[in-house]
């Protein structure tokens, strides 16, 4: 890897053109998030934003874990507690949660290359992803039903039904039981198993075949996805898409294209 810009429990790297690969880099804690990592996590992210080079982004952990959750070693205190403890944790969730829709606002898909346990946070962070693929040691739960909280947290309780479906989706609240990746697979959480040798390699291939398409035709699929599972109606979502489509034909995308491949249909004079 080259180019890499690190700060304190995350980097980005640049695995190949037009891919960058924020790498969550507290490998000693399975990458559970403290709350730098996480402002730094957001720093990165405004600079995914701000560079049109960059096409596609894929979140994975350092080490064995992909993001152990929040780090339970931070659960007596939140910062500026001094000053009132509900609202300094109420600040504190608005931090972390905010994750969420900071990737889903990316212009640029997400793939969320799991590679190893993602429990709590990280599962909200890996549901973020537009796509998630999973190497064999990968591992998902909804940790903080466990610890005495509620496992509607980091976005899980809207994400995962739309995942999984509404009844493994409580099931896996409700218990708080690690789901491995096979099953995984299985039931939708992941679109893809793959060896632990394999992840980021696969992972960046599905990064350069989405790059490979249109950029403007790739931003209004991912906007256009997310804006219509809150359509209240198949009227409501036809109508985005007819004015996207009318939107991205000013592009002139389709005319190259077009005439691209009618000079190669074209037979020899």
């Amino acid at each position: 890897m080259s180019d890499a810009t690190s700060g304190p429990g995350a980097l980005i790297e640049r695995p190949t053109e037009g891919v960058a690969l924020l790498r969550l880099n507290r490998p000693a804690r399975l990458n559970a998030l403290d709350d730098e990592t996480v402002r730094e996590i957001g720093r990165l992210l405004d600079t995914i934003a701000d560079d049109e080079a960059c096409r596609v982004l894929i979140v994975s952990g350092a080490g064995r874990g992909f993001c152990a959750g929040f780090d339970l070693s931070l659960a007596a205190d939140a910062p500026g507690s001094a000053s009132g403890e509900t609202q300094a944790w109420m600040k504190r969730q608005e931090l972390f949660a905010g994750l969420v829709t900071r990737l889903r606002a990316l212009r640029q898909p997400v793939i969320a290359a799991v590679n190893g346990p993602a429990n709590g946070a990280g599962l909200g962070l890996a549901l973020a992803a537009e796509i998630r693929v999973a190497s064999q040691s990968a591992s998902f739960n909804s940790a903080f039903v466990k610890v005495g909280m509620s496992s509607c947290d980091i976005g899980v309780s809207w994400l995962l039904p739309r995942a999984v479906g509404l009844s493994r989706s409580f099931e896996m609240m409700l218990t708080g039981r690690m789901v491995g990746a096979v099953e995984a697979e299985r039931i939708g959480l992941v679109s893809e198993l793959v060896e632990d040798a394999r992840l980021l390699p696969r992972a960046i291939e599905l990064a350069q075949s989405i790059a490979a398409n249109s950029a403007f035709g790739v931003w209004m699929t991912k906007r256009g996805g997310w804006a219509n599972l809150e359509s209240a109606s198949l009227a409501g979502a036809i109508e985005l898409e007819n004015r996207t489509q009318i939107l991205a034909r000013t592009t002139g995308e389709l005319q190259r294209a077009a005439e691209a491949l009618l000079s190669r249909k074209k037979p020899p004079a």
